[in-house]
């Protein structure tokens, strides 16, 4: 039912998608949504915390292996563009949480920003990934991954991502290294040399004026 409810509210959306077309596409009874969901609210809500869930275990999977944090990116970035492959309605239905279930929509991104926040945490504390605040960069790429994924898997498939990849992580790799290399300052322009002040002009005394001849 959750599969079939993916489906109906991508494809109709929450507002317009009833129980029966829910229930039509699972092909079960009508009786057996109740026996698990007491409305509509409650399927659409367990949708989008399963899709979060299976997304972040995914990655998880993907990334078990890479042995440095730039690696985790990558194949996280990756793991991700299957997924929005696989689940093509998932941007649709989750923005739609934003609307059906506000607290639904924020524990989504709340969820994966956690475990994000926990790996860049470890980085910076291994030298791996310089110093800063871990949860405001975590959604800084949350966001690269949402709209790369949107772009190049969602609205154009394109099946050579390579070059995608390797964008973000030329990106990546020049703001991430724990030092950066200092960048002089521009040298100062020369002083114009000041034009010389004329000097002032002496005014003579003044003549005092001669009356009319008498």
């Amino acid at each position: 039912m959750l599969k079939a409810a993916e489906a109906v509210f991508g494809d109709k959306g929450y507002e317009r998608a009833s129980i029966a077309d829910l229930t039509r596409k699972a092909s079960v009874a009508l009786g057996t949504f109740y026996v698990y969901f007491p409305d509509k609210q409650s399927i659409f809500v367990e949708v989008v915390d399963e899709l979060g869930a299976r997304l972040r275990r995914l990655i998880a999977e993907s990334t078990a292996a890479c042995t440095t944090r730039l690696e985790v990116e990558r194949e996280g970035l990756r793991a991700f563009f299957q997924f929005v492959r696989q689940h093509p309605n998932l941007y649709r239905v989750v923005r739609q949480a934003e609307f059906v279930d506000a607290d639904c929509y924020r524990r989504y991104y709340d969820r994966f920003a956690k475990g994000y926040v926990r790996g860049l945490q470890q980085a910076m504390d291994a030298g791996e990934v310089r110093r800063m605040d871990p949860e405001a960069l975590a959604y800084c790429l949350m966001g690269i991954g949402d709209f790369l994924g949107m772009r190049w898997v969602l609205w154009e498939e394109d099946m050579g991502l390579e070059r995608v990849l390797d964008t973000a992580m030329t990106l990546l790799s020049h703001g991430l290294p724990p030092h950066l290399q200092s960048v002089p300052p521009p040298p100062k322009a020369a002083a114009k040399p000041s034009k010389p002040t004329p000097p002032k002009s002496k005014s003579s005394p003044r003549r005092p004026s001669r009356g009319p001849r008498s």
